[in-house]
C-alpha cells in the first residue's frame, strides 16, 4: 500500500533533507517533484496544486527558514498537510444509545459491499456485539447467497427475502426485525448497479428515508483512482454518505483515492480493506498514513497487528525459553506462522520505521513458505537438536521440501545465529526473525 508514492516521494525530498539551510530555490525545485510524484499517483490535480501551494507557503516563512533544522521542518509541513488532506482523524463506527445501530453501505457492483458488510460484522463480534446482516442486494446473482455463506463463517445472522420482494421493502423489514430483538446492530448491504444511474440513487435514497441509518458509507474500489473519487462525489451530493471504505487497498501502491477523496467530496475515510479475509479491515488513520507514505512506518498499527495476532500465554512461554537458552527451530516453525496471521510481510515490514529506505533487502512472501517447508521436513528430534542434522539429513530434508539443500544450510545457518543473538535477548518476540525470510 502506497509503495510507489512512498519512493517517489521520499526521492523528491531527498532534495532537502540533510540541508543545513534551504531556499526558494530547493523548496521549489522538490515540490516541483512531489507534484509530479502526486500527478503520477492519481491524485486529483486541483488537490495535488492546492497542496503543493500550502506546502510552499508554510516551508517559506520565516520560522522555517531561520529555522536550526529547516530540512526536518520542511518534512514536518509536507506530513502534516498530508495528514490534513486525509482527515483530521481515525472514527469508528460509534453505537447508537438506543439500538439497533443501522449501518447503510452503497457502492457500485463490484466494488466489494458484501464483503465489506461481513467484515465489519466480524469487527463488531469481536467486541461482543450481536446483529444481523441485511440482504438487500437483489440484482446481482448469487449476492445474498455469498452474504449467507460469510455469514456462517463468522457467524452471524444473515436476514434475507424470497425471491419477488423489493431491496427497499427488504431493508425495511430487515431493520425491524433487529430493533424487535433488541440487537445491537443491522448493517444493509443495498442493491447496486455496474454504473451510477437515477434509478439506483432513487432507490437507495427510498431506502435511506425508511431505514434512517446511523451510518451510510459507500464502498470504494482504492485501485480505480479517480474513478473512485467522482463515483464518491456524486453519491455525497445525491445519496448522502458519512464516509467511504476504500476496498483493495493492498493492491494499490498509487493511493490517488486515499489522497483525493477527502478534499474532493469532504467526506473522510472510515476504514480500507487490506485483503480479502474477514479481518483484513483497518481503521482509517490519517496519520499513520501519512506516516507511512513519507517512509516513516507505523509502529502504532504495527503493535496492534502483533496485539492480534500473538496469543499472550504462547508468548509467554517464548520468553521462558529465550531465557533458558532453549528456543528450537519448532519455536521458530511457530513464530513464523504467528507473524502471518499479521498479513502480508511486505506490508508488515513497511510499519518499521525506516525499513522502506534499506535497499537490496529481498522481502519474497514465499520465502516464508519454504522456511516452513524445510523445517515441517525435518524430524521432532532434528527441530530440537538441529546440530545433528548432517550431510545426508539435509539431502533429505532438501527433497523432501522440494528445495536446494543450499537453502536448507542457509536456513540452519541463520537460525544459529538467531540462537546466539537471543542469548542476548531478554524480552520481545521479534528480534533478528526476519532475515530467514529473504531465502533465495
Amino acid at each position: 500500500m502506497f509503495g510507489e508514492i512512498s519512493g517517489k516521494l521520499d526521492a523528491a525530498l531527498k532534495k532537502i533533507r540533510g540541508h543545513g539551510k534551504i531556499s526558494e530555490k530547493n523548496v521549489s525545485e522538490a515540490l516541483k517533484d512531489v507534484r509530479i510524484a502526486l500527478l503520477e499517483a492519481d491524485v486529483n490535480y486541483k488537490v495535488v496544486k492546492q497542496f503543493t501551494e500550502d506546502v510552499k507557503a508554510k516551508a517559506l516563512g520565516a520560522g522555517v527558514l531561520s529555522s536550526i533544522t529547516p530540512d526536518q521542518q520542511f518534512i514536518k509541513i509536507v506530513f502534516d498537510e498530508l495528514r490534513q488532506l486525509m482527515g483530521e482523524g481515525a472514527r469508528e463506527i460509534a453505537f447508537a444509545s438506543s439500538p439497533p445501530t443501522i449501518v447503510m453501505l452503497v457502492g457500485l457492483q463490484g466494488s466489494g459491499k458484501t464483503t465489506v458488510a461481513a467484515k465489519l460484522a466480524k469487527r463488531f463480534r469481536q467486541k461482543g456485539r450481536n446483529g444481523l446482516l441485511i440482504a438487500a442486494d437483489v440484482y446481482r446473482p448469487a449476492a445474498v447467497e455469498q452474504l449467507a455463506t460469510l455469514g456462517r463463517s463468522i457467524p452471524v445472522e444473515v436476514y434475507f427475502e424470497k425471491s419477488g420482494a423489493g431491496p427497499v421493502d427488504i431493508a425495511a423489514r430487515g431493520v425491524e426485525a433487529a430493533r424487535d430483538r433488541t440487537l445491537d446492530y443491522a448493517i444493509v448491504d443495498t442493491a447496486g448497479r455496474l454504473h451510477v444511474d437515477a434509478e439506483m440513487m432513487q432507490e437507495l435514497s427510498e431506502t435511506k428515508s425508511r431505514i434512517h441509518p446511523h451510518e451510510t458509507l459507500l464502498v470504494a474500489d482504492g485501485m480505480t483512482g479517480q474513478e473512485a473519487v467522482t463515483i464518491a462525489r456524486e453519491f455525497a451530493s445525491t445519496v448522502g454518505i458519512d464516509g467511504v471504505v476504500l476496498t483493495k487497498m493492498d493492491g494499490d501502491e498509487r493511493g490517488g483515492a486515499a489522497l483525493s477523496i477527502k478534499a474532493v467530496t469532504g467526506t473522510p475515510i472510515r476504514y480500507v480493506g487490506v485483503g480479502e479475509k474477514l479481518d483484513a479491515l483497518e481503521v482509517f488513520h490519517p496519520e499513520r498514513m501519512a506516516s507511512r507514505i513519507l517512509g516513516m512506518g507505523d509502529v502504532l498499527t504495527l503493535v496492534e497487528k502483533a496485539q492480534d495476532a500473538f496469543d499472550a500465554k504462547a508468548a509467554a512461554k517464548l520468553e521462558h525459553k529465550i531465557l533458558k537458552e532453549t528456543f528450537t527451530l519448532e519455536d521458530f516453525l511457530e513464530q513464523v506462522k504467528q507473524l502471518k496471521k499479521m498479513g502480508p510481510l511486505q506490508d508488515i515490514v513497511g510499519m518499521i520505521p525506516g525499513f522502506s529506505k534499506i535497499k537490496g533487502v529481498d522481502l519474497d512472501e514465499k520465502a516464508i513458505l519454504r522456511v516452513e517447508a524445510v523445517i515441517n521436513s525435518m524430524t521432532p528430534g532434528e527441530r530440537r537438536v538441529p546440530e545433528i542434522v548432517d550431510g545426508s539429513r539435509r539431502r533429505r530434508i532438501a527433497r523432501g521440501s522440494g528445495i536446494r539443500i543450499q537453502d536448507v544450510n542457509r536456513l540452519l545457518r541463520d537460525f544459529e545465529e538467531v540462537r546466539k543473538m537471543l542469548k542476548h535477548v531478554k524480552k520481545g518476540r521479534f528480534g533478528g526473525l526476519m532475515k530467514p525470510f529473504a531465502m533465495g
